[in-house]
C-alpha cells in the first residue's frame, strides 16, 4: 500500500496514469498483481493483554462498568481517545492509548481450520493449535453437528492463546463464498458451490460455535463472514482479485452471491463481516453502500453495532487499482462513510488526518467504526473481570481438545468414494505388500492446504501403512507436476511390479491452487496421469486417491477397468494418512458425497471464469449444478458406499402428514413458534426410510433436492438442494429413519430483481441423484414475494 501525502499521489495521478496501478514499493500492476504489498505494520501477529479493569485508568470509567450496555461502554471508551488516538485505532493493527491504559489490540486472526495468524511459540505450551481438514472437506461429510463441533473446539483453543496473550477475541472466519467456477484457488476454503443450503449451513454452524451460541452473551470470540461479496476468483487470465469488477445481475446476487452472508447475519448472529477486494458493478465491495448498509444493516439485519472489517489492504485498492477514488485519503473517506468500520491495512491510520482536513471524514464516522468494534469485544469480555466466563481457559485445555481427536473423525467421515469395482475396502487375502506412489503419498503440511497454524502431529499416508500390518515400499514416482529425476517413473514401477496392490496418492495442492493463484485448467497434471496409465497397465490392483481442493476432470481413470478405485480425500488435516488407511482397509466406511461438480476439462475452456452469470448464455453452459446443460464427470452429491442401501417413501411427515397440496397464503399466515419468520417453518418433512441391506456398517448420507418446471418463469434450475443429514452405523439388515424439514423459504425462486418468490405450481422432492424416493406436492394461490430486494443504489 502506498505511503505518502494525498497531495504527492494527486500530483502522481495527473502526471503518470500508469503509476495509479503500482505500489510505490514494487510497482507492480495491481490489475494484474494479485498479492497486495502490505506493510509490516497490518501483518503483526500476535494477541494483547486484557485492559485492567480493576486498578488501571480506566477502572473507574464506564467502559469497566458491567452493568452498562456494551454500546455504552464502548462510546464512553471511545469518547476518551483524542483524535490522533482514534485514528490509530481505524485498523487491524490498534495501537491502544497507552495514556488512558487502553491496550494495543490485534484484530486480524486466523481460524479457518484451525488456530492460525496468531503468536505461536518455538516449543512446548502454545507451540501449536489442532488442525482439520478444511471446509471443502468437512462439509462432504454432510454432518452440520460435526461442523458446530469443530468451531466450537477451535474457539476454546483460541480463547486460551487470547488468555496467554498471543491471539484476539475475533477471528477472520468463516470464509463462505461459494465454489462457483472450478478453477479457483481458494475453493478449498468454502463449504462448496451451493448457496443457499450448504454454504448457510456452515456459516450458520461456524459461527454459533465460535461465537458460543446465537448471539451469545458473552461471546466466546467474535466470528467474521467473508468474502461479501462477490469473490471467488483470484488471478485466472490475469485478472487480478485486486482490481476484478464482477458484473453479476440482481437476480444472480440475491440468489446465489448473497444468502450466506444473509443467513450469517440474520440467523447466525454474525458480529463481524468482512468486505472483499473485488468490485461489482463498477463499485468496490468496500466503498459499497449497497452492500454495507442498504443489504448488510437494513435488509439482513446485521446485529446492532457489529463492525465491518475491510480485506487486508482493500481500502486501498478502492483507490488502486479500481480507481474509484482519486487518492488514498479519498479511499479512506468513502470506505469509512460507506460503512467498512475497520480497515485491514494502513489506509485509515495513515490518511484519515487528510481526510478529516479535506473535510471528507468526520469524527463521527471514526467513532462510529471503533465502537463498534469496541462493542463487540465489549460483548467478548474483553473489559471483564479474570473471573468472567472463558477467561480461566489454558493451554490444558488446547490438549484435552485435540486429545478428543475430532480432526481425525472429520478426516474420515469427508473421504468421498467416487468409484469401487469392490476391491475396496482391502481384505489381507487381496493384499500383503502394497506400493504407495505420487505426490501426496508422503504428504505432511501438504494435507493442511492453506491458513494454517503449526499441528501436534502431521500422520501421512506413508507413516499410516507404515504402522499398518501391510509391507509397504513409498517411491514418489512424480511430484505434482513435474518428475524429480529422469528414473523417478521407471523407479516407481519397479516397485509396483514387486507388490500385491499400487496406492497412488495424487493430485493437486497449493503449488497449484491458493490464494491469489488459480489454476489453469482442471485436468490431472500430465505426468500424474502419465504414472497412472502405467501402473494400470501392470495388471495389479490399482486404487488412486484423488486428493486436493478443487476437482480435476477424472473421467480418464473412471473409464478405466484397470483402474479399481478412486477416492476424494481433499486436504484432511493433521490425521488425514490415517483416516485414509483406515478408509482404504475397511475401519471406517465412506460415506462423503461431493460438494463440487467435478466437470469434464472442456469445461474450463469454454467461457471466461470471470464470468459471473449462472444461467446457461452463449458460451457459458451454465454454472454449478442447478444450472450446468453439460454431463459432469462426477455430479455434485455423487458418493458411494462399502454396502448397500434400499430407502423408500415414509410419507410428508410433521404437522401436515401425507398431504401433498398447499395453499400459499394459508400457508404463510401460519403460526411459526421458535421461528422469526414464517418462512423459516418445514412446509413439511421429507422422510424416508433407509436399510442397509448389505453386509458391513456404515454411515449414510442423504441429499434431499426440489425440481420444477412449472412454478415461476423459465429457465428453471436443474435442481436444488434444500436439506441433508447424515445417520451414524447403520447396522446390516438394520432400517433407520432419516426426516430432512423442508421449510418453505427453501422452495423459493428469485425473480430478475432479486425478490425472493414463491411461485405456485407443482414440485418434486427427491432423494440424492438417484432419486431413490420422489414426493411430489402442489402449491396453489397466489405467488408471495418472501424478501423484497431493495434497489441497487449508492447512498454516498
Amino acid at each position: 500500500m502506498m505511503p505518502g501525502a494525498a497531495s504527492i499521489v494527486a500530483v502522481l495521478a495527473a502526471l503518470l496514469p500508469t503509476a495509479l496501478s503500482q505500489a510505490n514499493q514494487s510497482y507492480v500492476d495491481y490489475n494484474t498483481q494479485a498479492n497486495p504489498d502490505l506493510f509490516p505494520e497490518c501483518l503483526e501477529k500476535g494477541g494483547t493483554s486484557f485492559p485492567d479493569c480493576e486498578s488501571g485508568p480506566l477502572s473507574k470509567t464506564l467502559v469497566c462498568d458491567t452493568s452498562a450496555t456494551p454500546h455504552d461502554r464502548a462510546a464512553a471508551l471511545v469518547s476518551l481517545l483524542t483524535f490522533d488516538e482514534l485514528v490509530n485505532n481505524t485498523a487491524n493493527t490498534g495501537h491502544g492509548a497507552p495514556r488512558i491504559g487502553l491496550p494495543a489490540y490485534q484484530v486480524w486472526n486466523e481460524a479457518l481450520h484451525g488456530v492460525a495468524h496468531a503468536d505461536f511459540s518455538d516449543a512446548g505450551d502454545f507451540s501449536w493449535s489442532t488442525s482439520f481438514p478444511q471446509p471443502i472437506s468437512t462439509m462432504a461429510a454432510l454432518n452440520r453437528t460435526l461442523i458446530h463441533q469443530i468451531a466450537t473446539i477451535i474457539s476454546t483453543q483460541g480463547r486460551a492463546f487470547m488468555n496467554a496473550g498471543r491471539y484476539g477475541l475475533d477471528v477472520y472466519s468463516p470464509n463462505i463464498n461459494t465454489f462457483r467456477h472450478p478453477v479457483w484457488g481458494r475453493g478449498q476454503e468454502t463449504p462448496g458451490e451451493d448457496a443457499y443450503c450448504l454454504a448457510s449451513t456452515y456459516a450458520y454452524e461456524y459461527i454459533t460455535g465460535i461465537q458460543g451460541g446465537v448471539d451469545a452473551s458473552p461471546l466466546k470470540l467474535i466470528a467474521t463472514a467473508k468474502h461479501y461479496a462477490g469473490y471467488d476468483i483470484e488471478n485466472w487470465g490475469n485478472h487480478s482479485r485486486l482490481g476484478n469488477d464482477m458484473q453479476i445481475t440482481q437476480q444472480d446476487l440475491a440468489e446465489y452471491y448473497t444468502p450466506q452472508f444473509l443467513v450469517a447475519s440474520r440467523d447466525a448472529k454474525v458480529h463481524s463481516v468482512m468486505c472483499s477486494y473485488n468490485a461489482v458493478n463498477g463499485v468496490p465491495s468496500c466503498s459499497n453502500s449497497f452492500f454495507l448498509q442498504t443489504l448488510l444493516r437494513d435488509t439482513f439485519d446485521f446485529v446492532e453495532d457489529g463492525y465491518v472489517s475491510g480485506d487486508c489492504g482493500a481500502v486501498y485498492n478502492v483507490f488502486n487499482p479500481h480507481g474509484y477514488a482519486a487518492n488514498e485519503s479519498t479511499a479512506a473517506a468513502d470506505s469509512i462513510r460507506a460503512g467498512t468500520d475497520i480497515d485491514c491495512g494502513v489506509s485509515y491510520p495513515r490518511h484519515f488526518q487528510d481526510s478529516f482536513h479535506e473535510q471528507g471524514v468526520s469524527r463521527q464516522d471514526l467513532e462510529r467504526g471503533v465502537t463498534r468494534l469496541y462493542t463487540s469485544l465489549i460483548r467478548a469480555g474483553y473489559f471483564d473481570a479474570k473471573t468472567s466466563p472463558y477467561r480461566n481457559i489454558t493451554w490444558s485445555d488446547v490438549v484435552a481438545t485435540n486429545a478428543q481427536n475430532l480432526s481425525y473423525e472429520a478426516a474420515a467421515q469427508s473421504i468421498v468414494l467416487l468409484k469401487n469395482d469392490g476391491i475396496l475396502p482391502l481384505s489381507s487375502s487381496t493384499a500383503r505388500t502394497i506400493a504407495l506412489i505420487g505426490p501426496w503419498a508422503n504428504a505432511t503440511t501438504q494435507m493442511l492446504g492453506n491458513y494454517y497454524g503449526p499441528a501436534p502431529f502431521l500422520t501421512s499416508p506413508f507413516a499410516a501403512f507404515q504402522s499398518s500390518n501391510y509391507r509397504t515400499t513409498y517411491v514418489m514416482g512424480t511430484d505434482t507436476t513435474s518428475d524429480p529425476s529422469p528414473t523417478s517413473q521407471s523407479e516407481a514401477l519397479t516397485a509396483a511390479k514387486q507388490a500385491d496392490l499400487i496406492i497412488f496418492a495424487g493430485g493437486i495442492d497449493n503449488t497449484l491452487e491458493t490464494e491469489a493463484q488459480d489454476r489453469a485448467n482442471i485436468t490431472w497434471p500430465a505426468n500424474q496421469l502419465s504414472l497412472i496409465h502405467k501402473l494400470a497397465q501392470l495388471d495389479k490392483p490399482l486404487v488412486v486417491l484423488q486428493m486436493g481442493g478443487g476437482q480435476v476432470d477424472s473421467s480418464a481413470l473412471k473409464a478405466n477397468p484397470n483402474v479399481n478405485a478412486l477416492l476424494w480425500g481433499g486436504y484432511p488435516g493433521q490425521s488425514g494418512g490415517q483416516a485414509l488407511l483406515d478408509t482404504i482397509t475397511g475401519k471406517r466406511a465412506p460415506a462423503g458425497r461431493l460438494v463440487t461438480t467435478q466437470y469434464p476439462a472442456i469445461y474450463a475452456e469454454q467461457f471466461p471464469a470471470i464470468d459471473m452469470n449462472l444461467r446457461p448464455n452463449r458460451s457459458n453452459p451454465g454454472q454449478t449444478y442447478m444450472w450446468y446443460t453439460g454431463t459432469p464427470v462426477y455430479e455434485f452429491g455423487h458418493g458411494l458406499f462399502y454396502t448397500n442401501f434400499s430407502a423408500s417413501a415414509a410419507g410428508a411427515g410433521g404437522a401436515v402428514k401425507n398431504r401433498t397440496v398447499f395453499n400459499i397464503e394459508e400457508v404463510l399466515a401460519q403460526p411459526h413458534p421458535g421461528k422469526k419468520l414464517v418462512e423459516q417453518m418445514p412446509l413439511f418433512n421429507f422422510t424416508v426410510e433407509i436399510k442397509n441391506t448389505g453386509r458391513r456398517t456404515s454411515d449414510y448420507t442423504a441429499m434431499a433436492f426440489v425440481n420444477t418446471t412449472t412454478a415461476g418463469p423459465a429457465p428453471y434450475p436443474n435442481k436444488w438442494l434444500v436439506g441433508f443429514d447424515r445417520l451414524d452405523a447403520v447396522q446390516p439388515g438394520a432400517s433407520r429413519r432419516l426426516e430432512i424439514p423442508v421449510t418453505i423459504d427453501s422452495l423459493a425462486r428469485t425473480d430478475e430483481l432479486g425478490n425472493r418468490v414463491l411461485y405456485p405450481g407443482r414440485y418434486e422432492v427427491a432423494l440424492n441423484n438417484e432419486r431413490d424416493v420422489v414426493l411430489g406436492f402442489t402449491l396453489t394461490g397466489e405467488a408471495a414475494v418472501l424478501l423484497k430486494w431493495p434497489k441497487e443504489q449508492q447512498l454516498i
